[in-house]
Formats: structure tokens, sequence, C-alpha cells
């Protein structure tokens, strides 16, 4: 008997080196839609309250549905930035390198008035309309969420001081303007903050850095920086809000990256940050020696001054959670709805149909809610109601956005089983990217202690809460009986804040369901209620009660169509 391996023929072996198997039954790629107008919860919702900025929602939205944009954010992500301390020569540079695809994600955001629609729009409710576009944002790359987030708050800092009025100008531009120049010769600015210290943390009261005084002159109250900056994003922007300790306290001082004469500010930059997501963007950790600043707002203010930015970047982390688990459940359903398994497609699967509608709930609330706090700061000017609303539920939803994005997102990896582990899948960086918007603003902790805070020191705030879940009594009946319940618990009193994170949960699942009640499909508010109030409410996702409105539920919260 001959054991011997025959030899391929060579034609054979040249035309199928490595013909191994045929691949097949993969997920269709999650592209070619448009995130605005095939979001059936988010369009309707528009319609009802800000149909003045469709147009522009539903250009960013095709833009987040495009295979090329969802690829330059891979790329972003890929190419990391690189810290440039020095140049050839040798002389100090303290510059960061970006990829193409950063710097055009960031023109792409500025130019969409994604950081500043809020302030050049005269329609109204231009904070929620706004709120919209950032919620788009964050489905295409969260890394450039940072600098149109910073930006929108800066806005509103610059405003009623007339020594901003350029900087003002400069950031509101619907452009992009990457170019190391003078304010004075920029046609598009960035701004950034740097607050944390080593020591502090999020206590900025701990504060170290200190000020000195130098000169009043044309650009205000001149004051000379020494110290560090712990957490620092976007070196590269052209002007930062920072603290520092001067006679009268900390106080809150603006940073230009370039002096008056074109010469570069005493920043120094001593690394970046290695972390676990948010890739896109640097975020680094730098000194100051003798920095050129102006003083904003009063000396020994400096932390009032900052938290009343602090609103305005609180709403755009839960504005951005809810975008980002809106497209981590793109992802999912259009994988799930795409692939097969045990003979059919996997989101025809009873127990996955289950996960993927309770998802689709979750992401449809976490939208509501945080656009609920958008109108509210709509009209922060002009109703005591949304003005004591919006001090209240800011770090409610806040919270409970950010906190329920990392959960959230989990879920959705494992849809994709092992392949959303994967870095080339856009899952993957998304599980990575999902934590870091409870960290910034302010912890789950602190957000929990701001609600109670603000509780304490103005029963209105309280009230005003109460009142806008009573707006929407009468529309469900576990709804209403644990609305009384909140009502009772907020009118208690507790020795300590040990049960903060208990009652926060509570209240933003009750101003969910407020919203959902009044916005969303009656079948899928009334299963949203019975799921987070009722008494069969759970903390996994998948454990909805039967119902053979859970298929249509996945089917409406579908943007790719199949």
């Amino acid at each position: 008997m001959n054991a011997r391996v025959q030899p391929v023929a060579a034609a054979e072996a040249k035309a199928a080196p490595f013909a191994t198997h045929e691949v097949r039954n993969q997920a269709r790629p999650a592209t070619g839609f448009n995130a605005f107008d095939d979001d059936r919860a988010l369009s309707a919702l528009i319609a009802r309250t800000v149909p003045w900025a469709r147009d522009k929602l539903s250009a960013l939205g095709a833009q987040a549905g495009s295979e090329a944009v969802q690829d330059a954010a891979r790329l972003a992500n890929e190419y990391e930035p690189k810290l440039v301390t020095h140049d050839r020569y040798g002389n100090r540079n303290d510059w960061v390198e970006f990829h193409p695809a950063w710097h055009q994600l960031m023109a792409l955001a500025f130019q969409s008035e994604v950081h500043g629609l809020a302030w050049s729009t005269h329609e109204p409710h231009g904070h929620l309309a706004r709120a919209a576009l950032s919620y788009l944002w964050n489905q295409i790359e969260n890394g450039v969420g940072c600098p149109t987030g910073m930006a929108y708050a800066a806005i509103a800092g610059f405003s009623g001081k007339p020594q901003f009025s350029l900087w003002r100008e400069r950031t509101l531009a619907a452009d992009y303007d990457p170019r190391r120049l003078p304010i004075e010769a920029k046609r598009a600015a960035v701004i950034g903050y740097a607050m944390t210290e080593k020591q502090g943390g999020s206590d900025l009261r701990e504060t170290q850095t200190t000020a000195r005084f130098v000169e009043r002159g044309a650009h205000g109250e001149i004051y000379a920086i020494t110290g560090h900056k712990w957490f620092f994003s976007v070196p590269v922007a052209d002007g930062f809000y920072t603290l520092a300790r001067t006679q009268s306290g900390v106080s809150c001082l603006f940073v230009p990256r370039l002096l008056p004469d074109g010469s570069a500010n005493r920043i120094h930059i001593q690394r970046l940050k290695d972390k676990c997501g948010n890739r896109s963007n640097a975020s680094s950790e730098i000194e100051y020696h003798d920095t050129w600043s102006i003083l904003v707002g009063e000396e020994g203010r400096g932390i009032a001054e900052i938290l009343s930015h602090a609103h305005l970047t609180r709403l755009d982390f839960a504005v951005g959670s809810a975008g980002l688990m809106r497209q981590a459940l793109s992802l999912a359903l259009n994988h799930a709805q795409t692939r097969t398994a045990f003979g059919k497609p996997m989101a025809e699967l009873p127990m996955q149909r289950n996960v993927l509608a309770d998802l689709a709930l979750e992401s449809e609330a976490a939208m509501l809610g945080a656009f609920r706090v958008a109108r509210a700061t709509d009209g922060l000017q002009t109703s005591d109601h949304e003005r004591l609303l919006a001090r209240v539920a800011t770090p409610v939803v806040k919270f409970w956005n950010c906190q329920r994005a990392p959960a959230f997102t989990y879920e959705c990896l494992q849809v994709h089983g092992g392949n959303g582990f994967i870095m080339e899948n856009a899952m993957a960086r998304l599980y990575r990217e999902a934590p870091l918007n409870s960290i910034w603003e302010g912890t789950s902790n602190m957000m929990c202690m701001d609600v109670l805070r603000a509780m304490q020191r103005d029963a209105n705030c309280r009230d005003a809460f109460v009142d806008e879940l009573r707006a929407s009594s009468g529309l469900n009946a576990v709804y209403d009986r644990s609305t009384d319940d909140l009502a009772d618990r907020l009118r208690a009193r507790y020795p300590d804040d040990g049960h903060a994170r208990a009652l926060v949960t509570r209240m933003a699942h009750a101003l969910q369901a407020a919203e959902m009640l009044r916005h969303g499909d009656a079948a899928a508010a009334d299963l949203f209620v019975q799921s987070r109030l009722g008494a069969d409410g759970m903390h996994v996702f998948g454990a909805l009660p039967s119902s053979e409105g859970l298929g249509e539920i996945v089917a409406r919260a579908s943007v790719i169509r199949h």
C-alpha cells in the first residue's frame, strides 16, 4: 500500500492556495442609513418640538450612517494622538499631532454646529435642537464630543464679559481652524477646561496651583499661574478655563494657548494619558510656569464660576451617553437581524428578542430623559418651574444615563459574541468608551450628592420635580402609585446620604417613565413602566414579561432596514 501523500496539482494549488472554507452568515455592515430620519422615536419627537431643526439633523444623521465617516472614526482611534514636546532643533514645542481623520471629524462636527447651535439660532428651544445634534454626533465618534461639549459650555461662559467678546465670536463660528495662530488671526476657536489636580481629584477646593496678580490692562486683569493640572484634555485648544489659588481664594482664569504677540504661552505638556477608551482625544498632564492668564469673574469665586458652566457640560454628558447607547443598540440590532443562529435570525430567538426589546426601551428612555433636561435648559431664564427642574433633573439624568451606559454596551457586545470583543469591531470601541462620561464632570456619587444638596437647600426643587411627574398622572396606574411613593420618599428625612443612589435611581426611572408616557409608543411606555417601576422590575436586561409586542418594539427601534 502506497502511504505517500499525493501532491496537489500545481494549477489547483495556484487557484486556491488556502481555500479551507466559505465565509458566510456574517452580519451586514452597519452603514447606509440615516441616524435621524430612520430613528422613529427621535424624528417624531423633533417634529413635535423643534421642526425647524429637521434639515440640520437629517444632514448629520446621514453622516452618522455613512461608511466613510464611520471609517474616519475607526482611524482616529486606531492612529492615536502623538505628543511632540520639542521641534527638530531642540526648541520646546508642546504640541500634539493627530491623524487626518481626527481633523476631518472635528471639521464635520463644528461645521454641523454640534457645539454652538443653542447660541446661534433665533428659533425656540435651541438647547434641545443642539442636544439632538450632540446625540447624533455621539453615534459617530465620542472623542470629538469632548471639544464640542467644552465649546458649548465655554460660549456661555464668555457671554456678558466684554474682554472675551472675540473669543466668544470665534468659538461660536460654524468652522474649524486647527492652525496654531493668535485668536485674532483664527477663523474659529477650540476651547478646553483644565481643573483637576493630583491631590484633589473632583474636590476643586484642594486646588494648589497658584496665581499672582500682574497688571490690569486692555485684556482685563492679568495673572501669572504656576502649578499643574492632572487631566487636561485637548491640549492644543486655543484657550482654556482653569483654576488657581489667588489671595482671595480659588479663582477662575482663562489661559490663551498663544500670547497676544503670537509667542507660545508657558503651558508645558508633560505626557499624554494612556486611557482605556476615548483614544482619539488627547488628554494630558501639564505644568504652568508663570503662565499668562486673564481673570474670569470675581477673584476667589472660581468654583462658582466653573459650576455655572457645569450644568451645560453635565447635560451634554447625559446626552452623549444616550447617543452612545443608541449607536450600540443600532449595531446590536443590525447584527442580530442579519446573522442566523439555530435556523433563524438571531433577533427572532425568544430570549434574544427580549434582550433587544429591553435595550430598545432603555435607549429611548435615556434619550427622552436627556432631552427633557435640554428643554428645561431652554426655559432657565423664563420659567421658575423649568429652572428648578433643571437644577435637580440635570444631575439625576447625568447620573443615570452615564451609570447605565456600561451595562448597556456590555449587553450589546454580548449580542455580537466574540466578534464584539475585537477592536476592529466598533462595538469594542463603544464598550471601552462607555464608562468615561460617568467620571467627567462629577462621578456618580457626586451627582447623587448634588441632587440631595439641591433639594435640601431649596425645597422648591423637590416640589418642581414632583410636579413634573404629576403632569403624567392618569396615564398608567403603576406609574401613579410609584409617583406617590417617590413623593413620600423625597419628603422623608434621612440620617446621611447613604441612601442617595437608590433614591436618585428611582427619580431617574420616574422621569424617564413620565417622558415615555408622554412621547413614546403607548404599548412600549406601559412595558417600560411595568419593568422599571412595577413589582417585576429587575436589574438585568432581558427580563421583560413575555409579550407579542416585543417584536414590534425591536422593529420600531431599528434604523437599518433589511
